[in-house]
C-alpha cells in the first residue's frame, strides 16, 4: 500500500483526483513515486548503499514537478486561481518547466520570469510548452528588479492570476513532506541513515528532512552547497557569507534563507566544488549510464562524501534532479568547460561526450 490516498485538482472541465491505482491519471498522476536507484560503482567503492530518487521520471522531467503541482494546488485551495487563470513564477528553469506542464494539463496560462544567464535549452522548452518567458538581468534579491519581484508585480497587475512564490511559499516544502520523504522511507523500509540535497528554494531538503526526522531522529540531513552560495557558511558558522567563486550548476545555491528552508532540521553542510560536481556528472554518464545535469553531479558527489564521513554500512539517499539535455550547450561543450577551467576534471576517456 502506498502512503498517500487521493489528492484532487481543479481542471477547466471539472475536478480530477490522483489515486494509488496502477494506472496514473494523466500528467499530474505522473508526479511522484519515482524509482529509487542504486548508484552501483560508488556504492561498491564506499561500502555504503548510495541511492537516488530518479526525479527525471516525473511527468515534467525534474524534481521540481512535485513543488509545481503543490504550488498550484495551494493556489486552488486558497481560491486565488480560477479556471483559465494565469500562473506566474520567477524561476531559474525547472520549476517553470514543471509549472508550464501542469498549466497545460490543468487549463491555466503560464508566465515565467527568469535570470537571463540560464540555459537556452530551458528557455526553448518553456516556449514550446506555451509559457511566456521573460528573461531579465541578474540582480540580487534585495533589488526590486530581481526576477522574483518582477514576477510578483506582474501577477498583481492581472485579474485571476497568482504568483506561486516557490522560494517562500511553504506548499513547496509540503510537497516533499507528503511525497518524497514518505517514498524514501517506504522504499528503504525505514533503513535510511542520511539524506543529502543541493538547495535552491530549500523545499526538497526541508520537506524530506522534516518527514524523516519525525520517523527517526537519528537520520542525518546534509545540505550540499555549490560555489558562491551562502548556505554552507550559514549552516557551519551562522553567517550569510558567500563561498568563493560562482558555479556552473543552475537552480541551486542561495544568497538568503528562504521560508521553505527556515527551521529545516539540517545536521551539517558540505561545500561542493564545481570540479567535483562536473567530474561526477561525467562519471554518472559513463559508469552508470545516467545523462544528468551538474546539480545531480553535485548531489551524488556530496553523497559520496557523506559515505566517507559516516563509514561503510550506511544507506545514503539523494536525487537525480533532471536530465543533461537541459544543459547540453554549456555543460557538454568542450570550449565552455575549458573557458571555465573545468575541462581537466573530466577523465580523458569521458570527454568523448563533449561537442
Amino acid at each position: 500500500m502506498l502512503f498517500r490516498s487521493r489528492i484532487c485538482f481543479q481542471l477547466t472541465n471539472g475536478t480530477r483526483c490522483l489515486s494509488n491505482d496502477a494506472i496514473r491519471q494523466g500528467l499530474i498522476g505522473m508526479v511522484g513515486r519515482t524509482p529509487l536507484v542504486r548508484i552501483n560503482k560508488l556504492s561498491d567503492e564506499t561500502g555504503c548503499e548510495i541511492l537516488a530518487k530518479a526525479e527525471f521520471c516525473n511527468g515534467g522531467g525534474s524534481v521540481k514537478d512535485r513543488a509545481a503541482l503543490y504550488l498550484i494546488k495551494d493556489a486552488q485551495e486558497k481560491r486565488l486561481l480560477r479556471p483559465g487563470g494565469t500562473v506566474v513564477e520567477g524561476t531559474a528553469g525547472n520549476t517553470g518547466i514543471g509549472l508550464a506542464h501542469m498549466c497545460l494539463a490543468l487549463g491555466y496560462k503560464c508566465v515565467i520570469y527568469m535570470p537571463e544567464n540560464q540555459s537556452q535549452e530551458k528557455i526553448d522548452m518553456l516556449t514550446t510548452l506555451g509559457a511566456i518567458v521573460r528573461p531579465v538581468p541578474v540582480v540580487a534579491w534585495d533589488n526590486p528588479e530581481n526576477y522574483n519581484h518582477q514576477a510578483s508585480r506582474f501577477a498583481e497587475s492581472l485579474d485571476n492570476a497568482v504568483w506561486t512564490n516557490q522560494f517562500d511559499n511553504t506548499a513547496n516544502r509540503k510537497a516533499h513532506m507528503e511525497t518524497t520523504g514518505p517514498e524514501i522511507w517506504e522504499e528503504t523500509r525505514g533503513k535510511v541513515n542520511a539524506v543529502v540535497f543541493g538547495t535552491g528554494t530549500g523545499g526538497t531538503l526541508a520537506g524530506v528532512g522534516t518527514f524523516l526526522k519525525e520517523k527517526n531522529p537519528k537520520v542525518q540531513v546534509f545540505l550540499a552547497d555549490p560555489q558562491g552560495s551562502v548556505l554552507y557558511n550559514y549552516i557551519k558558522h551562522g553567517k550569510l557569507e558567500r563561498t568563493e567563486g560562482s558555479s556552473i550548476t543552475e537552480g541551486i545555491g542561495q544568497g538568503r534563507v528562504t521560508k521553505n528552508l527556515e527551521g529545516a532540521p539540517i545536521d551539517d553542510a558540505l561545500a561542493i566544488k564545481d570540479t567535483d560536481a562536473v567530474e561526477m556528472t561525467f562519471r554518472l554518464l559513463h559508469e552508470e549510464g545516467f545523462f544528468v545535469g551538474a546539480s545531480t553531479g553535485l548531489n551524488v558527489a556530496a553523497a559520496a562524501q557523506v559515505a566517507k564521513i559516516m563509514g561503510p554500512g550506511h544507506t545514503i539517499v539523494t536525487c537525480l534532479c533532471d536530465t543533461g539535455q537541459r544543459y547540453y550547450a554549456k555543460l557538454f561543450s568542450k570550449s565552455v568547460l575549458e573557458e571555465m577551467g573545468l575541462l581537466d576534471c573530466i577523465p580523458i576517456p569521458y570527454r568523448t561526450s563533449l561537442h
